[in-house]
C-alpha cells in the first residue's frame, strides 16, 4: 500500500514539475527558438520516463506506447521513452515460482526439469523464462504474469486518469480522452493469457499458407490467465542488422515479408497484432535455408468491422494516388472532419505536400523524420483533437504503423520509407477492394469486369515490384528511371 501511495506521489509530482516548465519557462520564448524548446522537451520527457520506469507496472506500457510516436511528438520524448522497452523490471525467481505454484497447483520443480532463473526478458506486465518439460522433454518458454499487476493497475489506471484529466484543464488546447479510453478497453485484454494463447491460435490458422511467417505453438495444460506456456524459438530481434548479416539474411527480403503480413492483417483479415516492436517480432533461417519471421506477444489485437476495413482501404488507395479529393472522402467517413489532411500526414508518415504531389509511392517521396517531427510540435494540439475524434480501433492501427516503419529505418539506415513497402500494400488493398466488389456484384457480367480489371492491375503492379527491384541491383541502375512516379490502381 505504502509503495502506491509513493507511486501516486511520484507521478502527481513528475507531471505537475512537467506542467510548471511548460507554462512558466515558455513564456516570451518564441516558436523558432528551437534550442531553449529542446532543452524544455527533453528535462520533462526525462523526468516522466524515469517516473514511468521506476512506478513499473502500467506507467511502462503507457511510456512504451509515448516511445512509438515517432512522427506525433517532438524527438526528445520519443528518444526518452524508447529506452523503457528494456528497463521494465524483473520479477524475483521466488516470485515467478509462487505465481506459478498458485496458477498451475504444482510447483515448477514438479512440472519442468529445467526453469532457468534469468528470464529472457521482462516487459510491463509479465517476463519470461526458458524451460524444458518434464513430461515431454520439450523446450519451452514460460511467461508469467508479475505478481502485483492485476492488483496495481486498477489504481494505476485511476491515477492515470486522474493526471490526464488535470492536464485538460491546465492544458485545455490538448485533449487526452483517446489515451485513456484506449488504456482501459485494452488493458483487460493483455492481462488475460488464455485470451493470448486463443490470439496465438487464430493467427496461425490465417497465416498457415504463408511459410516466410511463424507463430509459437501453445501448450495449453500449462497455461491459464496468468501463465503462458509455448514453443521456444531461437532468433534474433527483426531490427538487428548484425545478427542478420551473420546468419545470411537478405533486410530487403525481411521487410517484404513484414509488410505483406501487416498488409494482409489491416487489409484482407481486419485482425491486426498491435505490438509488433522489435522484441516482438524475430527472425531467422529455417533448416531448409528460408528466412521466415516469428510473431510474438499475442495479448492485443484489433478486429475491424469490414465497412471500416474496406473505408480505411479506399483512403490508402487515395493515398497512393495522392487524391485529395478521396483523402477528404474517406477521411471525413471515418470521422476526422477538417483534419483530413493532417490525418493524412499522420497516417503516411508524409507531408501533405509531398502526398499530393505524386503519391506515397512516389519513388521521390521520402521519409523526412526530422522535418515530420518539426511539424509535430508545431501542432500538437490539433493531432489530439484528431486522436480523440477517430474511431478507437484506428488508433491501435496508426500505433502498429509507426512501429513498422521504426523498424524499416533502423534496418535501411535511412530516413525512407521504400517503395517496395507501399507496392506491397497496393497489392492487398487491391485484393481487398475486389474481393467487396465482387461479394456486392449481382451479375456475372459485373464480375468478370471487376475481375478483369483486377487482373489488369495486379499485372501492372507485378511489374512495377520487378522494374523497383531491378533498380536496386547494381548491373540495374540504369532502369531506376523505368520506374513510373507513383501506383495507380
Amino acid at each position: 500500500y505504502q509503495r502506491r501511495v509513493r507511486g501516486t506521489g511520484r507521478a502527481v509530482g513528475s507531471v505537475s514539475k512537467a506542467a510548471v516548465l511548460y507554462k512558466v519557462r515558455t513564456i516570451g520564448i518564441p516558436e523558432e527558438d528551437k534550442v531553449t524548446m529542446s532543452k524544455i522537451h527533453r528535462l520533462t520527457a526525462e523526468a516522466i520516463c524515469n517516473m514511468c520506469a521506476v512506478n513499473g507496472g502500467l506507467f511502462i506500457k503507457v511510456g512504451q506506447h509515448i516511445g512509438t510516436l515517432d512522427y506525433l511528438l517532438p524527438k526528445e520524448y520519443v528518444q526518452a521513452f524508447k529506452v523503457l522497452h528494456d528497463r521494465a523490471p524483473e520479477s524475483s525467481l521466488e516470485s515467478v515460482k509462487k505465481v506459478l505454484t498458485s496458477e498451475l497447483g504444482a510447483h515448477p520443480d514438479e512440472l519442468f526439469s529445467e526453469f532457468d532463473a534469468v528470464p529472457l526478458g521482462s516487459a510491463s506486465l509479465a517476463q519470461v523464462h526458458r524451460a524444458v518439460l518434464r513430461s515431454s522433454g520439450s523446450e519451452v518458454v514460460v511467461k508469467v504474469q508479475h505478481s502485483t499487476v492485476q492488483e496495481h493497475s486498477k489504481i494505476d489506471t485511476i491515477v492515470i486518469e486522474f493526471l490526464a484529466k488535470a492536464l485538460d484543464k491546465i492544458f485545455p488546447e490538448f485533449e487526452f480522452d483517446w489515451l485513456i479510453d484506449t488504456i482501459k478497453r485494452n488493458l483487460p485484454k493483455e492481462l488475460d493469457f488464455v485470451q493470448e494463447g486463443q490470439n496465438c491460435e487464430h493467427v496461425s490458422r490465417l497465416f498457415n499458407d504463408s511459410p516466410f511467417m511463424k507463430v509459437p505453438k501453445i501448450f495449453w495444460e500449462y497455461t491459464n490467465r496468468r501463465v503462458l506456456c509455448m514453443e521456444y524459438i531461437r532468433g534474433g530481434k527483426v531490427d538487428d542488422a548484425e545478427y542478420m548479416k551473420q546468419h545470411n539474411i537478405n533486410k530487403s527480403e525481411v521487410l517484404s515479408y513484414l509488410s505483406k503480413i501487416f498488409s494482409q492483417m489491416i487489409f484482407v483479415r481486419g485482425y491486426i497484432h498491435c505490438d509488433p516492436h522489435p522484441g516482438n517480432v524475430m527472425v531467422q533461417k529455417t533448416e531448409d535455408g528460408r528466412t521466415q519471421l516469428v510473431l510474438l506477444d499475442h495479448g492485443l489485437y484489433q478486429t475491424l468491422t469490414d465497412d471500416f476495413r474496406i473505408t480505411y482501404c479506399k483512403l490508402w488507395q487515395a493515398l497512393l494516388k495522392g487524391d485529395s479529393d478521396s483523402i477528404k472522402k474517406q477521411a471525413d467517413r471515418l470521422g476526422v472532419g477538417k483534419y483530413y489532411g493532417l490525418f493524412a500526414c499522420m497516417v503516411a508518415s508524409r507531408t501533405w505536400d509531398d502526398i499530393t504531389a505524386g503519391g506515397i509511392a512516389d519513388k521521390n517521396s521520402n521519409l523526412d523524420v526530422n522535418r515530420l517531427q518539426e511539424e509535430a510540435v508545431r501542432q500538437i494540439p490539433q493531432i489530439s483533437q484528431v486522436l480523440n475524434y477517430i474511431p478507437r480501433q484506428l488508433i491501435l492501427i496508426l500505433k502498429t504503423n509507426d512501429l513498422l516503419r521504426g523498424i524499416e529505418c533502423t534496418l535501411l539506415d535511412r530516413n525512407t520509407q521504400g517503395v517496395g513497402t507501399f507496392l506491397n500494400m497496393a497489392r492487398y488493398c487491391l485484393s481487398a477492394l475486389t474481393t467487396h466488389k465482387l461479394n456486392k456484384s449481382t451479375s456475372l457480367r459485373r464480375s468478370f469486369v471487376i475481375y478483369y480489371t483486377f487482373a489488369v492491375c495486379l499485372a501492372k503492379l507485378k511489374l512495377l515490384k520487378f522494374l523497383y527491384w531491378l533498380s536496386l541491383t547494381r548491373v540495374g541502375r540504369w532502369c531506376e528511371n523505368l520506374l513510373p512516379s507513383h501506383v495507380v490502381v
